[in-house]
């Protein structure tokens, strides 16, 4: 499957999830990290953040 690359700001629009929390899974290697865009903001795999259970369950 083909990454589908966004920012934390179109990945929010999508998920649901803030951008500060999927910054925060970036940092602790939660995320794959892919680069950066052209405003220098961190990309993400949408793909990725949809399917992995990255929220512990309360």
């Amino acid at each position: 499957m083909q990454p589908v690359l966004v920012d934390a700001y179109a990945a929010q629009a999508a998920t649901g999830i803030k951008p500060g929390t999927i910054r925060q899974w970036l940092r602790r290697g939660k995320l794959t990290h892919h680069g950066y865009d052209q405003a220098g903001r961190a990309l993400v795999d949408l793909n990725e953040l949809q399917n992995e259970p990255l929220v512990k369950a309360a």
